[in-house]
């Protein structure tokens, strides 16, 4: 009786704290992520008041909010969605891919963390914040840009590269050689194709097997069905997140929207208990030696995103404005970054690789929103000062913002959905 009274007692503390702290983020108009972070260091090993009863539940919604924000995600893309952006972004897709994973690997090589480490540090820097990036857009008033389509299926093709990237670090984690390593990956692949293929043919019928007027029943055979095929995934060791992404994708219409707003705040609340449980097992001690290694990361990934954003949206035919301004909105990084890392972290293949991570994304969650705004700025004066005005554009072009596509899959934002 005891015990389960102070499991309330700090479980109902962290809600109202989680709240609180959203309410402070949401006056001051930035991402909580970084202080739902900052509660649980506060809160973890080493922290100003260690939990201990309530941990191995923090632990098992931490699980749920990752499944959440996956499934969530699928939501917002239709299988059509993602095949014709593969068609038409992949080569940008590379090119982010290229200039901004190749640093986080190099920095986990050069720290002599080995290759593993290298790979999911190579994710946490390659991965942008659609979820702030969403929110800066919004309150920049930015949705109709003309770069903003751009952004967008930048934000989009890293998505979708989750559903294969997962897999190959689940089975690098798991310890697997070679050999079963290409069996998780082609089971993988063999079960997203599948699915694609599926969602594109029979989207309508298995929608329509799953829709129902009462929000009640939608809810608990959307979640039900959310679950159980996670914990499939997870036995397969293909991971419980490409799981929900993919019953997301399956999903469409009607169904789909109802869904969301029906899992909007389930996602908000258990997200929220993610970023406490990543904080929880780093050890604020731990954060100092590498802040240092961390701060050189953001610099150089930061200028490695804002490069990503000015080639893509040139090859969009953008003026040079809207071109440092897509630069600069790509910078923030968030949510993806913490699941890939809280992957590592469980399995416990590095220490630092926790608090490297949590510093770099405190950085980056706060300097995203700042580059977003001032890069162009800031480069038009550049440009002005050795002679070469920077000619103007990026004006909102109609049917932009109605064109591009999802714009959020973050704690506690509103989601405009292309379903």
């Amino acid at each position: 009786m005891h015990s389960s009274a102070v499991f309330l007692i700090e479980f109902g503390a962290i809600i109202l704290g989680l709240g609180l702290l959203g309410r402070f983020a949401g006056r001051f108009q930035f991402s909580p992520i970084p202080l739902y972070l900052l509660a649980g260091l506060a809160f973890g090993q080493g922290g100003l008041l260690p939990l201990n009863t309530s941990e191995e539940f923090v632990a098992i919604g931490a699980e749920i909010g990752v499944i959440l924000l996956l499934l969530m995600l699928g939501l917002e893309y239709t299988a059509s969605d993602l095949v014709s952006n593969l068609k038409t972004q992949y080569p940008a897709g590379l090119v982010d891919a290229a200039l901004n994973a190749l640093p986080g690997a190099a920095m986990a090589l050069l720290l002599g963390w080995g290759p593993v480490a290298a790979v999911v540090l190579a994710g946490v820097t390659w991965i942008s914040s659609s979820g702030v990036i969403a929110k800066v857009l919004g309150d920049l008033g930015r949705l109709g840009n003309r770069e903003t389509p751009v952004i967008l299926s930048i934000l989009v093709l890293e998505d979708l590269s989750m559903a294969v990237y997962l897999p190959i670090i689940t089975a690098l984690l798991a310890g697997a050689g070679l050999a079963a390593g290409s069996v998780t990956l082609a089971i993988a692949l063999g079960v997203a194709a599948l699915v694609l293929l599926v969602a594109v043919r029979f989207g309508r019928h298995i929608s329509r097997f799953v829709s129902s007027d009462d929000p009640e029943k939608l809810l608990l055979v959307v979640l039900g069905l959310t679950l159980l095929v996670a914990g499939l995934a997870q036995q397969l060791q293909v991971s419980a997140a490409v799981g929900a992404f993919l019953v997301g994708i399956a999903l469409s219409g009607e169904v789909a929207e109802g869904a969301h707003n029906l899992l909007a705040p389930l996602r908000d609340l258990f997200a929220a208990v993610f970023f406490v449980f990543f904080g929880l097992h780093t050890d604020p001690q731990s954060i100092p030696p590498v802040l240092l290694p961390a701060l050189a990361l953001a610099v150089v990934t930061a200028l490695t995103k804002i490069a990503t954003g000015y080639w893509a949206a040139g090859r969009a035919g953008i003026s040079v404005r809207g071109r440092w301004r897509a630069g600069g909105t790509l910078v923030a990084r968030g949510e993806f970054s913490i699941v890939i890392a809280g992957l590592a972290v469980t399995a416990g293949i590095e220490p630092s690789l926790g608090p490297l991570a949590t510093a770099y994304v405190l950085i980056l969650v706060i300097l995203g929103p700042l580059t977003a705004r001032f890069t162009e700025p800031v480069a038009r004066r550049l440009t002005g000062l050795f002679g070469k005005a920077a000619p103007t554009g990026g004006a909102p072009a109609e049917g932009a913002a109605r064109n591009s596509g999802p714009q959020e899959t973050a704690v506690g934002q509103d989601t405009v959905s292309r379903k």
